[in-house]
C-alpha cells in the first residue's frame, strides 16, 4: 500500500461511520430529484379535498331589521290637585283601573266651602230685593230702571255662586279618561298644596313603542313600494314576542343631527295589558325582498370587500368582486356580481385561486339551501 494514501482511506472510512454520512441509493436519486418534491407528474396546485360548486338562486326572503324601543302609554299623565286642603278622600287604589270621569281624590276646601256659602247667602238676598223691587214697580212705586238694576245684581250674585262651586269642584279629582292608577303620592289627611301630584294615570290600551331608525334605513323605507307588506313585531325582555302585531303610527319631523336617526314610533294593540309604560323591547321590522341568493360560506373576506369564486365552462376559477344587499342567518342577498348561471365555489374556497383549473362536484341549489339555517326557519 502507498504510504500517501493511507491519511486519505482513514478519512473516508471515518466518515462512513458517522450517521450524517450514511446514505442510502434511494435517498440519493430523491437528491437528484429535489429534496421535498412529490414523485410522479402531480400538478403544481394539487388539491386535498373536493371541491364542491353551486349556483345563485332567485328567491324571497325576509329582511329583519332589530331596533332597540321604548314603550309609551298612548295617555299617561299626572293626576294633580287643581285646589290646595286637606286629602278627604281617597277612592281608587294603586294599580285600579278606573273609567272616565270616576272620582279618584275628593279634597277639603275650607277657604272655598266658606266662599261659596257667602256668595250663596248674597245670591238670595239679591233674589229678596229683587222680588221687593217688582212689587214696589207694580204699585207705582219705583221706575223700571230699579228692577232691571236689581235683576243684573241677582245675576252677579248668581255668577259668583257659580264661580266659587267650579272652584269647589275642583277639590274633586276625576279620571280625564279610562286608565290604570299608578302609585299615590299622599295619605288620606294629608295637607295638598294646589298642583301637587297625587298619582299617574295610564292609558293602556293602546302602547306606542318608539325606536330610532338610521338615515339609510329611513331612505329604504320611504322609497319601498308596499308598505302594508312592512311587519312591526315587538321582542320583549323574555325573548318571547308580543302576540299582537303593530303598525307605523308617526315619524318624527327632524333628524337627529348629533346620532343621524330619526325617532319613529308603531302603535300596538294591548287587549290584556300586557304592557305597561315604560317598558323596554326591540322592533322587529321585517319585509319580503325578492333576489339573488347565495350561501355566506361561498364568499370571502379581503380588506373589507366580498369576493366569490366562479368557475367558467372550462373550469377555470375567476375571483368574483360582489356586492351584498343584505344578509340573514346564513345567506346573502347579492345586489351586484353574479347572475344564476354562474357557478360559484361552495366548498375549498381556500385549496384554489384565481386562475386554477379544477375539478368539482355540483349540488343544486335547493338542496344546499334546504340545509341551511334559514331554510330551516
Amino acid at each position: 500500500m502507498n504510504v500517501s494514501l493511507a491519511p486519505t482511506i482513514i478519512l473516508i472510512l471515518f466518515c462512513l461511520l458517522l450517521p450524517g454520512c450514511q446514505k442510502t441509493e434511494g435517498e440519493q436519486v430523491e437528491k437528484q430529484h429535489g429534496e421535498g418534491e412529490p414523485h410522479g407528474e402531480a400538478g403544481p396546485h394539487h388539491l386535498e379535498h373536493k371541491i364542491l360548486v353551486t349556483s345563485p338562486v332567485v328567491m324571497d326572503v325576509v329582511s329583519t331589521q332589530p331596533y332597540v324601543c321604548q314603550i309609551h302609554s298612548r295617555n299617561h299623565i299626572d293626576i294633580r290637585a287643581l285646589e290646595g286642603g286637606y286629602l278627604e278622600k281617597i277612592l281608587v287604589k294603586e294599580g285600579q283601573a278606573v273609567k272616565a270621569k270616576d272620582v279618584l281624590f275628593k279634597i277639603l276646601p275650607v277657604l272655598y266651602q266658606a266662599r261659596l256659602n257667602s256668595d250663596i247667602a248674597e245670591a238670595k238676598l239679591a233674589d229678596i230685593e229683587l222680588q221687593n223691587t217688582k212689587r214696589l214697580h207694580e204699585q207705582k212705586i219705583v221706575a223700571q230702571p230699579e228692577v232691571s238694576l236689581a235683576e243684573a245684581k241677582l245675576a252677579k250674585a248668581q255668577a259668583k255662586v257659580e264661580l266659587a262651586q267650579a272652584e269647589l269642584n275642583f277639590a274633586e279629582v276625576k279620571a280625564p279618561f279610562d286608565g290604570i292608577v299608578d302609585r299615590q303620592h299622599d295619605q288620606l289627611g294629608s295637607l295638598i298644596e294646589e298642583g301637587a301630584v297625587l298619582t299617574t294615570l295610564s292609558d293602556n290600551s293602546v302602547m306606542w313603542v318608539y325606536f330610532n331608525v338610521p338615515e339609510k334605513r329611513y331612505i329604504e323605507y320611504q322609497e319601498s313600494g308596499d308598505r302594508d307588506k312592512l311587519k312591526v313585531e315587538l321582542m320583549l325582555a323574555n325573548h318571547e314576542k308580543f302576540p299582537q302585531v303593530g303598525k307605523i303610527g308617526a315619524i318624527e319631523a327632524d333628524f337627529n343631527n348629533e346620532t343621524g336617526n330619526i325617532s319613529f314610533r308603531a302603535d300596538f294593540d294591548n287587549p290584556d295589558h300586557l304592557l305597561r309604560h315604560g317598558q323596554t323591547g326591540t322592533i322587529l321590522l321585517s319585509h319580503v325582498i325578492s333576489g339573488l341568493v347565495i350561501p355566506q360560506r361561498a364568499t370571502y373576506e379581503t380588506l373589507a370587500k366580498k369576493y366569490a369564486y366562479v368557475v367558467d365552462e372550462n373550469n377555470i376559477v375567476h375571483q368574483r368582486d360582489i356586492v351584498i344587499q343584505s344578509e340573514k342567518d346564513d345567506i346573502y342577498l347579492i345586489k351586484e356580481g353574479l347572475d344564476v348561471n354562474d357557478k360559484i365555489i361552495l366548498e375549498g374556497i381556500r385549496q384554489v385561486r384565481d386562475g386554477d383549473k379544477v375539478e368539482f362536484e355540483f349540488e343544486a341549489p335547493e338542496k344546499v339551501l334546504s340545509n341551511l339555517k334559514y331554510h330551516a326557519e
